[in-house]
Parts: structure tokens; sequence; C-alpha cells
């Protein structure tokens, strides 16, 4: 018993402690409210991320078409590809491909430390794309996934392992 009091008093003095001043608040007080305000426009100030606008795929989709939902527009984009004066080649990789579940025009690759625009080309038939280029976190020479639109307008067989070229724009 004689140990139990200290515990007890050191517990109780913690309830007056600041941090725990929120754990009793009724709502309606004004200062959680305040807080709360606080908080919501903190967040509303904070950069968006990228999101990717390309929607998923329906839990129903089965074929190939419905796994790939990119718009005609995406898919001219990315076929609009040129070789830039500001472009770098960051090298060649052995692409398998990713999850069709996993919407876009993509390849997630250990050539990058972070999300980047860039190009990959094909050698087999000389297709390149304009591409979203996703770090892996693999190291160099891991290999990459490529999403399944751009496996498609690349022609890549889907089932094969093709080798592309990187470049970063």
């Amino acid at each position: 018993m004689k140990k139990l009091v200290p515990v007890l008093a050191l517990l109780l003095s913690a309830c007056s402690s600041p941090s725990l001043q929120g754990i009793f608040a009724m709502p309606g007080d004004a200062a959680v409210d305040a807080a709360v305000a606080d908080a919501a426009a903190e967040i509303a100030d904070l950069e968006p991320a990228a999101v990717d606008p390309t929607p998923p795929p329906p839990p129903t989709a089965r074929t190939v078409d419905q796994f790939d939902t990119t718009t005609a527009e995406d898919r001219a984009e990315a076929l609009s590809a040129s070789q830039d004066v500001g472009e770098r080649a960051l090298g060649s990789t052995i692409a398998s491909l990713g999850s069709p579940t996993d919407p876009g025009i993509w390849l997630k690759t250990p050539l990058v430390g972070e999300v980047i625009q860039g190009r990959v080309q094909y050698p087999d038939n000389g297709k390149s794309i304009n591409i979203e280029l996703r770090p892996s976190g693999g190291v160099v020479g891991a290999g990459s996934q490529i999403s399944l639109a751009a496996m498609r307008l690349l022609e890549a067989p889907l089932t094969g392992l093709p080798e592309l070229l990187v470049f970063a724009n």
C-alpha cells in the first residue's frame, strides 16, 4: 500500500499537465474548438501531394481493356515522347508487369530516388513514351515494374521481361 501512494500521486499530478487537458475537455469547449480550427487550417495550407487522376479499375475487371483505365488523352500525351535536349539517360532496366490495379502510366525503378517525369524506350521496336518514374526502393540492377498501360503503349509483351532504356526529363 505504501508503494501505491506515490504512484497514485504521480498519476494524479499528470492530470493537470497541459498535454492531458484535451482528454477532459467537453464538446463545445471554446479552447478545443479553436484548436481543432487551427489544426484544420494548417492541414488546408499543406501543399497537396501529387495525385494520379487516373481512376482505378473496377473491382469486376477481368480483361486487359478493363484494367487499363487511362484516357485517350493520357495515352496521346504519353505517345508524344521525343528526345529532349535537357534529358539525361539513367540507364537500362529489365521490367516486369506491375500491379494491373495500380492505374496510370508509370515505371517503378531503382534508377530514381523520387517521383519524376521521364521517358522510356523499348529498343526491340523503337517505341518511346513519356512516363512517371517512381522509386522502387530497390538497388540499381534489381529490375523494375511497369504499368499495364505503359506496356501496352510500348507494345511490349505483357508476359515478357522487356529491357527498357530510361531517361529523366
